[in-house]
């Protein structure tokens, strides 16, 4: 069925050969074509006739459409837009352009974008019928109305969004950015760096932006800058690459969650955390207070000696007495001494102190806190060893919190080996070593009874085997040891006893 054949007069008919291959081949461009071009009626819209595109589009036949009125098929809602000449409705150069949802002959709407135009007669100017081309539009209505629905989500987005052109300036920011970042509607056109600290924004220069070109995306923790509060503002920052459909780089979002009352919680438990040890420290020393009354008495008592013994050489002998105090008085300043490392170390563990990390050397450390704890060994009737070897590497800690989980974990050995009546002492030793990943492995190990069923109780916090225990000495070690980047863990050695080891990072 020929469109321009149709309702022809006589008169139209008698055309040149040239006129006629012309309609000839105009018709065939109609019938091939997948836009559907369509002849309608003034006054009803009635299909006249219609290309073959129709049983693609809409489903029907051409023999079953026409005859058929548009407004039957038009979505209720957008009849009167048309009729109305609603804004979905313009007028360009005598040709209207409409887009609007046609019912398909399943039921179903579809999205169609018209141009139509009128034919009138020449001579009186009559409307004959209206000359329409339609086409489907369904995707790009279905994209732009996705589209409308995100940026209606981004807009009201509680994360700080920002669009950057390649040349780093933003063109674009939600209302949550401009709220926090205390910039106006009209603030557009902006480099990035007012967005930002100086330090984040070298970091958006060096590794952000191009990561993001190179692999897509980048993720890490930055600082925004706000100007009408005058503060830094900690986010969790995600940069995006965006590209055209032949891979240019067309433009790169930038999606920010605000972390600042995530890092002032934590904040606060890190200050909690300070408490809970320092706390923990002078439990510690209040269950040793006996042993160090008697570690620091000992160099106080042979001081005592010494200066008593000078006293009476001067008495009976002054002259003679003069020259044999040297070694006396040097004995007395090096105990002397002796004691106020002793007291040094006390205040050192007991003082609350942000935790410092530095390179140490696990020999010279274990062997300080076996000294130290030499007075609870010999309470107890326990023998201490250091069965470190002597290549072993260095470690990266905070010594306080090292020497903190050390002497918890003696002490914990020491009284666990302790037996009333037993002839021969028991042993608490110390070894190390280090693991395929570099890391350092130490451990405590004792003759005890070993551990109950399930060592992992032993971690939980106020659990305790000890009748005045409080149970928060090991929970307190492992998460020390954890913010070391490593783990504590237990467990009944074969021969008897417990073994508690944990890892350190060795120095590189």
């Amino acid at each position: 069925m020929k469109i321009t054949d149709r309702h022809k007069p006589a008169s139209e008919i008698l055309m040149s050969p040239a006129e006629v291959e012309r309609n000839r081949l105009l018709a065939e461009m109609a019938e091939q074509s997948t836009d559907m071009i369509s002849r309608h009626s003034p006054d009803d819209w009635c299909f006249i006739d219609v290309s073959p595109a129709v049983t693609h589009l809409l489903g029907y036949s051409v023999d079953e459409i026409v005859g058929m009125s548009a407004y039957e098929l038009y979505h209720p809602d957008d009849v009167e837009n048309f009729k109305r000449r609603a804004p979905s409705v313009s007028y360009e150069r005598g040709l209207y352009t409409h887009t609007y949802r046609f019912r398909c002959k399943d039921g179903h709407y579809t999205w169609l974008e018209s141009t139509s135009r009128t034919i009138r007669d020449p001579h009186t100017d009559e409307l004959k019928e209206i000359l329409v081309v339609s086409r489907d539009v369904s995707q790009r209505i279905n994209t732009e109305q996705a589209n409308r629905r995100l940026a209606r989500v981004l807009e009201h987005s509680s994360d700080l969004v920002a669009f950057v052109t390649p040349d780093h300036r933003v063109s674009q920011l939600n209302e949550a950015a401009r709220d926090a970042l205390g910039l106006e509607v009209d603030d557009y056109d902006l480099p990035l760096n007012r967005l930002f600290t100086p330090d984040s924004y070298a970091v958006l220069q060096q590794q952000a932006l191009p990561q993001a070109r190179d692999r897509g995306s980048w993720r890490g923790e930055a600082q925004m800058f706000s100007r009408r509060q005058q503060r830094a503002i900690p986010v969790m920052l995600e940069v995006l690459a965006h590209r055209t459909l032949d891979n240019q780089l067309e433009y790169f979002s930038t999606v920010a969650r605000d972390m600042t009352v995530i890092k002032q919680a934590e904040a606060k438990q890190q200050q909690y955390q300070q408490e809970i040890d320092h706390a923990a420290r002078l439990i510690t020393m209040g269950e040793m207070a006996t042993g160090l009354a008697h570690e620091i008495n000992q160099p106080l008592t042979a001081v005592v000696n010494y200066v008593r013994g000078i006293q009476r050489r001067l008495q009976t002998d002054r002259e003679s007495a003069l020259e044999a105090i040297e070694q006396p008085l040097e004995k007395i300043a090096n105990t002397a001494l002796r004691a106020g490392e002793i007291v040094r170390q006390v205040m050192d563990f007991t003082r609350k102190s942000e935790p410092e990390r530095e390179l140490l050397s696990l020999t010279t450390l274990v062997n300080d806190l076996l000294g130290f704890c030499a007075s609870a060994a010999k309470k107890h009737h326990v023998q201490l060893e250091n069965n470190l070897p002597r290549a072993l590497p260095e470690v990266y800690a905070d010594r306080i919190q090292l020497e903190q989980i050390l002497l918890n974990l003696l002490l914990n050995g020491i009284e666990a080996c302790h037996r009333e009546g037993h002839q021969s002492p028991l042993k608490v030793w110390l070894e190390a070593s280090t693991d395929q990943a570099g890391q350092v492995i130490i451990s405590v190990l004792d003759q005890g009874p070993g551990l109950p069923a399930d060592p992992e109780q032993l971690f939980e916090q106020f659990f305790t085997t000890k009748a005045d225990g409080l149970g928060m000495g090991l929970a307190i070690s492992r998460t020390l040891i954890e913010r070391h980047g490593g783990q504590l863990q237990a467990e009944n050695r074969p021969a008897g006893g417990a073994k508690f080891s944990f890892t350190l990072p060795a120095a590189e």
